[in-house]
């Protein structure tokens, strides 16, 4: 099963684990079934059934926006890592 990094700002509703295993063949199936697990998580990175705006998504450090989207496929062997856009601050 991919491992999924999951980011500090969302450990609270995994359980505070920063790592997972999700079963599935594409980064969608994985994230479905992470979100099975700690069903907290789902609002954090979906609207409705597309990724939140702000969601950024990689397997193996590739950006999946770049690939095939949800679609992406992956191996058991991949990390899938989520990585929240952070915005603010001042000049």
């Amino acid at each position: 099963m991919p491992l999924v990094r999951i980011p500090t700002p969302l450990r609270p509703y995994s359980g505070g684990n920063d790592s997972a295993q999700a079963a599935g063949s594409t980064v969608g199936e994985v994230l479905n079934s992470l979100t099975t697990d700690y069903p907290d998580l789902r609002s954090r990175l979906f609207d409705g059934e597309e990724l939140r705006r702000f969601v950024n998504v990689y397997v193996n450090n590739e950006d999946i926006r770049f690939l095939d989207d949800l679609d992406t496929p992956v191996q058991p062997t991949d990390e899938v890592s989520i990585i929240p856009a952070v915005a603010g601050g001042s000049v």
